[in-house]
């Protein structure tokens, strides 16, 4: 079974934040490509708040980008869906019928577009109150 994590799940990977415990444990992720844009941008936030260092920052970004990428080593951690055209015109829709942020409405619709192509991704982790409201809506279940 695997998880469909939007980028607030993703940063508890990389940094402990409450809930880290339950989204280190899933085995298999699914994830947007603006998680390429988000989960770098929310630790170098991190620094600016003066929750973690530049080196702390840049140990963690590049982590992320390994797992994001792969490695010579080892393939990338994630199956990640492309925001495509299907994907925006599903964003819009769901910013309607949800009234989402239009990041976590592409979140979302990459979501919906994983659990089309593999019935057994109907795993939703987020940290965002509307947007985990939103998923049960189009009818996923949440990681605590």
């Amino acid at each position: 079974m695997s998880t469909f994590a939007d980028s607030s799940a993703l940063v508890k990977i990389y940094a402990d934040e409450p809930g880290h415990e339950h989204i280190r444990e899933l085995p298999a992720l699914v994830i947007s490509q603006l998680a390429r844009i988000e989960v770098p941008a929310a630790l170098w936030r991190k620094y600016r708040l003066g929750e973690l260092s530049p080196q702390q920052v840049s140990v963690l970004v590049a982590e992320f980008e390994a797992d994001f990428y792969g490695t010579l080593e080892q393939p990338g951690r994630f199956a990640v869906v492309p925001v495509s055209d299907l994907v925006l015109e599903t964003a819009s829709r769901l910013t309607r019928a949800h009234g989402l942020r239009a990041y976590d409405a592409t979140q979302l619709a990459c979501a919906q577009l994983a659990a089309s192509a593999d019935r057994d991704c109907r795993t939703f982790a987020a940290a965002d109150k509307s947007l985990r409201a939103a998923a049960v809506g189009e009818g996923f279940m949440l990681v605590p």
